[in-house]
């Protein structure tokens, strides 16, 4: 599959790309997920926005990545990890993160990087080099754990 990724602060996302980010976390986190939560928490305006697109332009995975203090005190983060459903078991969803990890690196330096993983991807977030950090918690009704990896 032919991706094309896009990383942007929030001041350069047109309308159209906001749009399509928006839909796709809606489609995801709040009618797949069946978790009505307010997505828009306010730390859109501070994060870059990474858009990956199939080579129709369709907007297929999304990440935003915020820096320190904003989620996490001591910490960037990468947060909002979502993949259209149709891609799927592509891989996708690695190439994703990797990119992810290496635009916080790029874009905050080479610093621990903190999640707010949902449980059930613990072995894929360990796989890309996270480390659970505590114990289970609930965040909108879906268990969740506190991962981070650590600098390069």
């Amino acid at each position: 599959m032919n991706i094309q990724f896009k990383c942007v602060p929030f001041q350069e996302l047109s309308t159209s790309e906001l749009y399509e980010i928006m839909a796709l976390r809606q489609e995801v986190f709040i009618v797949e997920q069946n978790c009505p939560y307010l997505d828009a928490d306010g730390k859109d305006r501070y994060a870059w926005h990474l858009l990956c697109r199939q080579e129709d332009g369709k907007l297929i995975a999304y990440t935003r990545l915020l820096p320190k203090g904003i989620s996490y005190p001591d910490y960037p983060s990468i947060g909002r990890v979502v993949n259209s459903p149709e891609v799927r078991g592509q891989g996708v969803g690695i190439v994703l993160m990797e990119k992810s990890i290496a635009l916080c690196r790029h874009l905050f330096g080479n610093e621990p990087i903190k999640i707010g993983a949902q449980r059930y991807l613990k072995t894929f977030y360990e796989e890309r080099g996270f480390v659970s950090t505590g114990e289970e918690y609930l965040e909108d009704g879906i268990p969740h754990l506190k991962m981070i990896r650590p600098a390069d």
